[in-house]
């Protein structure tokens, strides 16, 4: 048994302290590790960054200890149980570290927790205390760690399977609001922390509603017994991280449903939207997984060129499942879809990379994204997305709506539940011809392997949809919606914001007028035609503009004022709106999940 103790004195100072107990130690010479990265999030963290102290003892004999690398140590060889004593510094308010303050404690294990190496298969307890300081006399505990000697949401004894076990369910401690419901017998918590109003009643029975559809779309049971949404609410922001059994997320205030509110509001669709997604995930990428993460090597990158699939598909399924259980209606589906059509299509890189060399490269691409990331990448998200439904559609349209991507899905789940193997490359491709009885390989290759364009108009006419697409609104129009009325004639080729008494530019779009003029990234803008405009006057000029329109700009780069002469182009006709046209079986089929 290998044993944690995790507390804090004083929660105003960040810092967890945390003592891992280990009876057997190697004898040689006990090693340990932190990892680098947590699942779901592909990016290199070095979580062992934020350990600012770590010491040994085994009996009363202090242990020296010797850091190998940036996440490895070990230490002095000894007979008897050792002792290993470190403090974190948690101060990431995000879904993938650690934040602790006098409001309320969370945690990924993958943070706090070191590894004992020779070890990681062995069974975990962990001792979870409450702070001692009067601010968290009220505190409670939420986690779907197995409880050992506890009650419900209280500090105690938990424990886990193994370490991988132990590093998978998050803990959020302090005095949050507990939501109960049960999806398909299932029981279910939301736990919500932070400053908020909310009509708990709607969320429950809409979140109730998701869950029950996702359930059933795989087939009951579901693969766990209790299943928690840990919620953060802050001012503005966005965000979710899957887990085996639970999900953490950050949502903006008005992302809840508000008292008295009865429509759905674009914010309370987005968060109902992340919700989705990430209880898909609870299949699709907690269990189905690529093989070259079985198992997680949390020390280093692990490359597959599969995240299309697991974050795409799942990108796909999350706003069709709200569709499919009612929560939204069709029009407001086909502005999201719209929505992701039009991310892809705005962006150069959609046509310099394909959706699996993303996948491959999000380590270094896709999670650190720079202000020329529009030029040169594309979104597995948002392509893998559009792929799942060219997949999608296109075996409906073979098929008279008798097989889709559906299928595809729950074959695979059957698949993990007989062989709990992870997918190859082609596992996928394999399956749709598999299941159609056709040949789709080289149509299939295409769409993930080409940054050829998506054959989207055609695939969307066989369901009766029409794609229409128009110039921008402005640099926030993100598509989907049909504007009434004139829209602007000139493309100005940058998005800038307010900053520093000026305009700054946050990225320049490839083989547009500011590109053109010499204007880049992080330059800021003071005055157009020797005139100071604020963003709303910017498009308030362009909108009386017309093409070919000579203008004047003086612009700071550094501390360098510079002049620079622009020439107006024709606005883009890059902006998707999605129209239905006449009744449809296969639409039908589709949207209903048939």
């Amino acid at each position: 048994m290998i044993r944690y103790q995790i507390s804090s004195d004083n929660p105003a100072t960040h810092y967890f302290d945390i003592k891992l107990l280990i009876d057997s130690p190697d004898p040689g010479g006990q090693s340990l590790r932190m990892p680098n990265w947590i699942p779901g999030s592909y990016l290199i963290r070095d979580f062992a960054k934020n350990i600012v102290t770590l010491n040994a003892w085994c009996g009363d004999a202090t242990l020296s200890v010797s850091q190998q690398d940036k996440s490895n140590w070990r230490l002095e060889a000894c007979a008897g149980p050792l002792v290993i004593e470190y403090k974190v510094y948690a101060w990431d308010l995000s879904v993938r570290g650690a934040h602790l303050d006098q409001t309320h404690g969370y945690y990924n294990g993958t943070s706090v927790f070191l590894e004992v190496i020779g070890q990681s298969q062995a069974p975990c307890e962990v001792l979870i205390e409450k702070p001692p300081a009067a601010c968290c006399s009220g505190w409670k505990l939420a986690t779907t760690l197995a409880a050992k000697k506890v009650g419900a949401f209280e500090f105690g004894l938990y424990q886990a399977n193994n370490y991988d076990d132990l590093v998978d369910h998050p803990v959020e401690m302090g005095e949050f609001t507990q939501i109960r419901f049960e999806a398909c017998g299932v029981p279910h918590d939301v736990i919500l922390s932070g400053r908020f109003r909310c009509d708990e009643d709607r969320l429950k029975k809409d979140l109730t509603k998701i869950c029950e559809h996702h359930i059933r779309f795989f087939g009951e049971p579901a693969p766990m017994n209790y299943y928690q949404f840990l919620v953060t609410v802050v001012g503005q922001g966005s965000g979710g991280l899957e887990h085996r059994s639970s999900t953490s997320l950050i949502c903006g205030r008005d992302s809840l449903p508000q008292p008295g509110q009865t429509e759905v509001s674009e914010a309370y669709r987005d968060f109902l939207g992340l919700c989705s997604h990430e209880y898909f995930h609870t299949w699709n990428i907690k269990r189905i997984k690529p093989a070259a993460y079985q198992p997680y090597d949390l020390q280093q990158e692990v490359y597959t060129d599969l995240l299309w699939a697991f974050e795409g598909i799942t990108s796909y399924y999350d706003d069709l499942a709200l569709l499919r259980c009612g929560l939204i209606d069709e029009i407001s589906y086909l502005e999201l879809l719209a929505q992701t059509v039009t991310q892809v299509q705005r962006g150069k890189g959609s046509s310099r990379q394909s959706a699996a060399a993303s996948s491959f490269n999000t380590w270094t691409k896709f999670y650190k994204q720079d202000e020329n990331a529009q030029n040169a990448i594309v979104s597995y998200y948002a392509k893998g997305c559009l792929i799942a439904l060219c997949i999608d559609l296109k075996m409906r349209q073979l098929s008279q709506s008798q097989q889709s991507l559906d299928d595809v899905m729950r074959q695979l789940w059957q698949s993990w539940k007989e062989t709990g193997a992870g997918i190859e490359s082609n596992t996928i491709q394999d399956l749709v011809c598999s299941i159609l009885g056709s040949d789709l390989e080289e149509f299939m290759q295409k769409l993930i392997y080409s940054s050829e364009e998506l054959p989207l108009p055609e695939l969307l006419t066989s369901v009766g949809i029409k794609m229409n697409f128009r110039c921008a609104v402005d640099q926030k129009d993100k598509g989907g919606k049909i504007i009434e009325g004139p829209l602007a004639e000139v493309d100005f080729g940058a998005f800038v914001e307010e900053k520093n008494g000026g305009l700054k530019i946050l990225r320049v779009r490839e083989d547009g007028p500011a590109q053109a003029a010499g204007l880049s990234a992080h330059d800021v803008i003071i005055a157009v035609n020797e005139l100071k405009l604020s963003l709303s006057q910017l498009e308030k000029q362009l909108s009386l503009a017309a093409v070919g329109d000579q203008w004047k700009i003086h612009a700071f780069r550094r501390d360098e004022l510079m002049e620079f002469e622009m020439t107006l182009a024709a606005a883009r006709n890059d902006i998707v709106v999605l129209e239905v046209g006449a009744a449809n079986q296969n639409r039908q089929a589709w949207f209903a999940g048939r």
